[in-house]
């Protein structure tokens, strides 16, 4: 819960709570409040300032922490898991949030990534080919297999996430 201020409202003071989020221009002049991290929200940064994010439609359910691929689909930029047991389905993003099929994804382009689970902080990062949305130490090498750095670890939980170009495996 936010803190509250009390505001003069045509000479009645009024006991107000601050916002933790912004909805736009209608909330211009009002007094921020730090979200449940302690920090401010991004909807009230001005535009350039903060996570580079889209909503994208997923094509199929994210789990948080994927590594997703953005696709045109009839037009539409859509976002599924990434996988590099599949040449074309390479790491441009990642979610934080799990996300059911159809539902639109906030896609996180840089920054780090910590829904991740089982990492040694320092370790180098590669898109998994044994479990698509994943990350692993160890490059895939099977032929057909796709080769992409995707970040370092920098705790047991959280990667930055620094993606390469990808190399598909003779």
């Amino acid at each position: 819960m936010a803190e509250k201020y009390l505001k003069n409202n045509a000479g009645v003071l009024t006991e107000v709570e601050a916002l933790a989020t912004s909805t736009g221009a209608g909330d211009a002049g009002k007094i921020p409040a730090l979200d449940s991290a302690g920090r401010l929200s991004t909807t009230m940064m001005p535009v350039g300032i903060g996570a580079d994010t889209a909503s994208i439609v997923a094509s199929e359910n994210l789990t948080a922490g994927d590594l997703v691929d953005i696709y045109d689909n009839a037009g539409v930029a859509t976002c599924r898991k990434a996988d590099a047991a599949t040449a074309g389905k390479y790491a441009t993003g990642f979610v934080l949030e799990a996300v059911t099929s159809g539902a639109n994804a906030l896609v996180y382009f840089e920054g780090t990534n910590n829904q991740l689970t089982g990492l040694t902080p320092g370790q180098r990062l590669f898109l998994s080919a044994a479990s698509a949305g994943t990350v692993t130490p160890t490059a895939p090498s099977a032929s057909g297999n796709v080769v992409q750095y995707v970040g370092r670890a920098i705790s047991a939980t959280s990667m930055s996430f620094e993606p390469a170009q990808p190399i598909v495996v003779a």
